[in-house]
């Protein structure tokens, strides 16, 4: 199968797809076809594309199969399903909801929102089930930054060498200017 036969027409469409084609995929399987009705042999095609032997199989059963459509087409991917959206593309809404409310307001033992928080929060309120790296990608696309909450030490109060055993005239020592 190293030789395939082209009609005039079919190899004046594939020169224009290798000419004019935006689809790097679309390209290189045009100039594929293109070398193996050359005389090429699909070992030095596919050693020249950086593709398996079986792959320029698969390209030219695919052309032949698809004679009743337009050039372009017979040398595109069918088309695919792919996997849908987590949560049905309604992540993002309901975290940008809930993100600037305080947890424990909502019933959880935080005080900052976390992406396993929030995506057990999408399980038991909305029964949306997804992944804390779905969560993620959820903030990200939000433009929401994650922080790690700053802890600050509490003030002292004014008496707080008496509190350790100081007596008064040490905090009104302590809190009156040096000179």
């Amino acid at each position: 199968m190293a030789n395939i036969p082209l009609t005039a027409r079919q190899r004046l469409d594939l020169e224009i797809v290798v000419a004019c084609c935006s689809s790097a995929r679309e390209y290189r399987r045009a100039q594929a076809l293109l070398w193996l009705s050359e005389g090429e042999s699909v070992e030095s095609v596919a050693d020249l594309l950086g593709v398996s032997r079986q792959t320029i199989y698969n390209w030219v059963s695919m052309f032949r199969d698809r004679c009743g459509f337009d050039p372009t087409n017979r040398l595109s991917d069918a088309p695919r399903s792919g996997r849908p959206k987590a949560g049905d593309g309604d992540i993002d809404l309901l975290v940008s909801e809930v993100i600037d409310s305080d947890p424990r307001a909502r019933g959880y033992r935080s005080t900052v929102w976390t992406a396993p928080l929030l995506a057990r929060h999408l399980q038991e309120h909305h029964g949306i089930s997804v992944s804390d790296r779905t969560i993620s990608r959820a903030i990200a696309r939000l433009n929401i930054r994650w922080k790690r909450p700053r802890h600050q030490l509490a003030r002292r109060s004014e008496t707080w060498r008496q509190s350790k055993g100081g007596s008064n005239a040490d905090c009104k020592a302590a809190s009156a200017p040096c000179s």
